[in-house]
């Protein structure tokens, strides 16, 4: 059986190993993206744009619901409020 510090050193080999591996894998990654860029001539808004009907961040929704009484609102979106909660939504839509 090694010892602890044969252990530790292989360890050392292997993370170097390691780091060596990740870096030609990513530098072959780069490589082959590269190639399909130039190929089909893609730019970064093809590759980095957002698609239609992707969330947006913190984007708000007009709301879908109103409770006559008070004039309250909700999107239809989370938890429903007390005054809809278990009725029909129909006569609450806006």
């Amino acid at each position: 059986m090694p010892s602890y510090k044969e252990l530790l050193a292989q360890r050392e080999q292997l993370d170097k190993q390691i780091k060596e591996a990740i870096a030609h894998e990513k530098a072959d990654g780069i490589a082959k993206a590269k190639l399909i860029i130039e190929q089909y001539g893609l730019n970064a808004s093809d590759l980095f744009s957002r698609k239609a009907g992707a969330k947006s961040a913190g984007g708000k929704v007009a709301p879908k619901y109103r409770n006559p009484s008070t004039g309250e609102t909700w999107t239809g979106r989370g938890k429903a409020p007390k005054w809809i909660e278990g009725r029909d939504r129909s006569s609450y839509l806006i």
